[in-house]
């Protein structure tokens, strides 16, 4: 029952060892909050909501901390877009033009309620801790100012950036060297020694809002992208941790340059990396410039909710989904076989809890063992459905129920019981069917034990 997951780092699939026996720390770069959630943010979520679950199934007892970025240039930028005065304008008691704007705090906070509904509407479990980045400021100055002590870093012009010069493994997460990376553009490059160093101290600007400034040793400012993940995991997980993941785009420049300043500020940072592929639409990426984004509101009207689960969950985690017409079709009829064949045996074997099997097999186990391989295993999961329907064609009875048992085990380690609670509610003929034979079956029991008198 060893776990193994590909570490990015390392570049290879290797055995799961925790710092701590039976915990697991895990840290997931969670959404900059700046404008609404697309399906790419709803599949990054969903899969290390597997990786929980599955670790929590194994026995483990798991810390998920994923952050909300709600300072940052792009946030900022939104919230001035939505703020600027109207063309039209609107009277006053003194003649004057008014307009109503939206804070930064504001608009961010309502961005990150919309990326909590999509989470919420897909089952995916909230996070043991959902840190914001403004509560962790003082922290974040601290590392700033190891790093300047320790000659990793340096202030100018009221910024301050990380020295890449003086940190000889930098590189080492993207196997990249110094000399071939692009220069970095998180900030005006006014005071850098070296186009790659990036900022983790960025100096107020006039335009900006006063709201977004905090006071430092270097003058008053905000904090960088980079260094806000690097406070938040060591404020909730420790100086080391196990498991660092995120999108696939995330590995540069953010999560290298997250592993360069916290381990040059003396933290021995995650054991292990992570990374999820990506969401492409009809063959292409999904980007602004394309126009091909598919917001999370409006791909959850498309299908039913678990629907969309099981179909964001039904590729390898590292794999590239490509998304296209007739895709959540497919995925529709894949979970209807499922819930057919439950509504069936519930009907036909009156099964309840009682007749479940408490384990799931050991080619599901295997798969999901092996670097969290879904596709596997739901291929063990219709296996199983398939076994189950042929067992009640031929009236093997306790072949079938044992086969519902491993059905809702799976299912329900996959975050895709159709007989749960949370997608019960949906109304589908199939859940319907199931609840129904199953709670007359109960009603059954109960009377033949009334009559018995077996209390």
């Amino acid at each position: 029952m060893t776990i193994r997951l590909y570490d990015s780092k390392a570049q290879a699939v290797t055995d799961f060892v925790p710092l701590e026996a039976g915990k697991v720390g895990l840290y997931v770069c969670g959404p900059t909050v700046q404008s609404s959630p697309h399906i790419g943010h709803l599949r990054s979520a969903l899969v290390y909501d597997l990786w929980r679950r599955w670790f929590g199934y194994r026995g483990y007892d798991v810390t998920l901390v994923r952050n909300v970025t709600d300072i940052d240039d792009k946030i900022l930028a939104a919230a001035s877009a939505v703020a600027r005065p109207s063309e039209v304008s609107t009277s006053s008691t003194s003649g004057a033009s008014t307009s109503e704007g939206e804070q930064w705090w504001a608009l961010a906070y309502r961005i990150e309620l919309e990326f909590t509904s999509g989470y919420s509407r897909l089952g995916i479990q909230a996070p043991t801790y959902e840190p914001r980045a403004t509560a962790s400021v003082s922290e974040m100055q601290a590392i700033i100012a190891r790093l300047i002590d320790g000659g990793h870093a340096y202030a100018a012009a009221g910024d301050v950036y990380f020295d890449t010069a003086s940190w000889p493994a930098y590189g080492e997460l993207t196997r990249q060297k110094p000399e071939n990376m692009e220069a970095a553009t998180d900030a005006d490059p006014r005071g850098k020694r070296d186009p790659r160093d990036f900022a983790m101290w960025k100096g107020h600007k006039p335009e900006e809002p006063e709201s977004a400034s905090w006071p430092s040793p270097w003058g008053p400012g905000r904090p960088g992208w980079h260094i806000e993940c690097s406070a938040m995991s060591r404020r909730y997980l420790g100086a080391a941790f196990d498991i660092h993941g995120g999108g696939l785009d995330l590995r540069f420049p953010h999560h290298e340059n997250e592993l360069a300043q916290s381990t040059a500020a003396g933290d021995p940072f995650a054991t292990y990396w992570v990374h999820n592929g990506l969401v492409n639409i009809h063959g292409q990426k999904m980007s602004k410039s394309l126009g091909n984004s598919i917001f999370a509101a409006e791909f959850l009207e498309l299908a039913r909710p678990v629907v969309i689960r099981y179909y964001l969950g039904s590729a390898h985690y590292r794999s590239t989904i490509d998304y296209h017409d007739g895709a959540l079709g497919e995925a529709e009829a894949a979970f209807e076989r499922i819930e057919t064949f439950l509504a069936r045996a519930a009907r036909e074997l009156g099964t309840t809890s009682q007749h479940l099997s408490q384990t799931i097999p050991d080619a599901f186990a295997e798969a999901m063992d092996d670097d969290l391989n879904v596709p596997r295993a739901l291929a063990v999961l219709h296996d199983e459905v398939r076994l189950g329907n042929a067992a009640l064609d031929t009236g093997e009875s306790d072949r079938a129920a044992e086969a519902f048992g491993h059905v809702v085990a799976m299912t329900e380690i996959l975050g895709v019981n159709p007989l749960s609670r949370e997608w019960a509610v949906a109304g589908s003929a199939a859940v319907d069917q199931a609840l129904a034979a199953l709670v007359e079956r109960l009603i059954e029991d109960r009377e033949t034990a009334r009559v018995s008198r077996d209390f």
